[in-house]
């Protein structure tokens, strides 16, 4: 049976971290609430497992994944559990474990590029918390972009077997969603990530070699990659960009 994943229909947000796992493994898999047989169905299936009255195993919010009668929720726990069938992940579990521990801190950096426009209340519009999203962005692009690109760069020029990849010798999940991190930050902010390249060759390297990768080059040319927009996790709003000091 192909995996089932359930997301929203019209954003990349945290849903492509696993979508990126699948497309380049060429993982049998169906995005529930997208494509053109859906038609809204999907959604209301979505809704209707996380809103169960009598299921005991329920997820909190999209993106959950449901392999045969067992639902995954969360981006890391998935991923987690996809890596070793899909070959991104070693076999060893303490190593999954650190390659875990790796997603996790991607998990925490992608929740503050969120609060980057939505700093008061998610139930907020934006145009309701402007000035304080000015504040929290320039805060993000000032101290928060380099602390956490500067531990992913340092990680890969100190990885025992190479800077090629962040873990290990061969591809992870974790390469392919630094990839989807580093392409999300130059769209919000191109100003401030303008000199990604200089500062970080390693992670400017690694996200180059991705893009390169037949399937992942096959999934972004295609119509099941959903363009960034100003609804996901990373929004371009021009008067939050500033340069990188």
């Amino acid at each position: 049976m192909p995996y089932e994943l359930y997301y929203w229909n019209s954003i990349q947000g945290r849903g492509e971290f696993v979508r990126l796992a699948l497309e380049e493994a060429g993982a049998d898999y169906i995005d529930v609430c997208r494509g053109a047989t859906s038609r809204g169905r999907g959604i209301s299936a979505m809704m209707a497992i996380m809103g169960s009255r009598s299921d005991a195993d329920i997820p909190f919010a999209p993106p959950f994944l449901k392999d045969g009668d067992l639902i995954i929720p969360h981006v890391a726990n998935i991923l987690m559990y996809l890596g070793p069938t899909l070959g991104l992940a070693p076999k060893d579990e303490a190593q999954r474990h650190v390659l875990n521990g790796l997603q996790l801190t991607i998990t925490d950096f992608i929740a503050e590029v969120h609060d980057t426009h939505h700093p008061i209340a998610t139930s907020k519009y934006y145009e309701d918390q402007k000035e304080e999203a000015k504040a929290r962005a320039a805060e993000f692009i000032g101290n928060r972009i380099p602390k956490y690109l500067g531990y992913f760069e340092r990680v890969l020029q100190q990885n025992p077997k190479g800077p090629a990849h962040i873990f290990g010798g061969g591809l992870t999940y974790v390469d392919l969603s630094l990839f989807q991190v580093y392409e999300g930050l130059r769209y919000a902010f191109p100003r401030a990530t303008a000199h990604l390249p200089d500062r970080y060759p390693h992670l400017n390297a690694l996200h180059a070699a991705v893009m390169k990768r037949p399937n992942i080059t096959r999934y972004l040319q295609s119509d099941r990659r959903i363009p960034f927009n100003e609804n996901g996790i990373f929004r371009r709003y021009p008067e939050l960009d500033r340069d990188m000091v």
